[in-house]
């Protein structure tokens, strides 16, 4: 009888509770009331994010302290709304870390994704505010695009300043593989738009979850840290369906949409692992090493991880611009 009810307990477990057991949860928004209600362990958020936050009649209080931040700062406009940007990012980020017990992720401006000496300075800049607020960086992970020049500047800011960084805008083997080589904490793949690529340029419309080409990439570099020991952690990102999640349950970690985190939690369909550390030793696989020169030809030649990259950071870029605009309204 008592392993009966044990069973059916099992049986009624949502699949996000099954995924919490074999992989670390993170909630992808900025909107912290949604991060309290599915319990994750760490959040992220990046310039679209936090965009559709600030928009929110419950989230101006904040807009408003760092347009009063950004006001009382020295120096032109340009420069006044760039502080209270700066403060904005991280006064969501504080929020977030009152929920979550983990880390929150907090991304640099997309616009300085190929300077790495202005990355480094503006990464400094987000940990001293954080810091200010009474935050260690230990908890805070910093979001830089997968760009040559953005990995270059999470490898100083983790060997030389002890920052943590989460590259994101990952679509490719070669640039998971730079940033293992560079010593970064976390890499976040976007397993989605790299279904979305296969779909608009491909004859293939629909793929199964273990056969969706951004699941299978995760998934061969997932194998290839663990084959080779690399420290740098595995975060899936930008899905599209709960299908590409639980195809890569095991994986370090999954970061995943309220609306997504909403299905999860309504499934009660059994979780298997897909991913772990002792199937990854038994991958018969090579290891390679990238320099710049070829980090930039395997890009040049992954037409998917080019497209993808540049447009991400166009997006990220634009929604920087419409945020800068709603907080300069503030200002008048």
């Amino acid at each position: 009888m008592e392993e009966g009810d044990r069973a059916a307990k099992k049986q009624k477990m949502s699949a996000l509770e099954q995924l919490k057991k074999i992989t670390t949860i993170v909630a992808d928004t900025g909107d912290f009331e949604a991060i309290n209600i599915y319990k994750p362990t760490d959040a992220t958020t990046n310039p679209s994010l936090i965009l559709s936050a600030s928009t929110m009649e419950r989230y101006q209080y904040l807009v408003r302290n760092a347009v009063d931040y950004g006001k009382s700062k020295a120096g032109s406009l340009e420069n006044q709304v760039a502080e209270a940007m700066d403060y904005l990012c991280v006064l969501f980020g504080c929020e977030i870390l009152k929920i979550v017990p983990g880390r929150v992720s907090t991304e640099i401006d997309a616009r300085i994704s190929f300077d790495t000496e202005k990355s480094v300075a503006k990464a400094l800049k987000l940990i001293d505010l954080y810091k200010s607020f009474g935050i260690d960086k230990e908890r805070i992970l910093i979001k830089l695009a997968s760009t040559w020049e953005g990995i270059k500047a999470a490898e100083i800011l983790e060997k030389k300043h002890g920052v943590h960084c989460n590259l994101t805008l990952l679509f490719s083997f070669g640039q998971a593989v730079a940033c293992a080589e560079a010593g970064v904490t976390l890499i976040s793949p976007f397993v989605g738009r790299i279904l979305d690529w296969y779909v608009a340029n491909t004859e293939s419309k629909k793929f199964e979850p273990l056969q969706d080409p951004g699941v299978v990439s995760v998934t061969n570099i997932y194998n290839y840290y663990k084959k080779f020991g690399y420290k740098t952690l595995v975060m899936g990102a930008s899905f599209r369906n709960i299908g590409e999640i639980k195809a890569l349950a095991g994986c370090d970690l999954l970061t995943i949409s309220p609306s997504l985190l909403k299905e999860l939690e309504n499934d009660v369909s059994a979780v298997k692992p897909h991913l772990s550390v002792n199937n990854a030793k038994l991958q018969d696989i090579e290891k390679i090493s990238v320099n710049e020169s070829k980090f930039r030809w395997l890009l040049n030649e992954d037409a998917m991880a080019n497209d993808k990259l540049s447009e991400g950071i166009r997006k990220f870029a634009v929604d920087t611009v419409k945020l800068e605009n709603l907080i300069k309204k503030q200002f008048a």
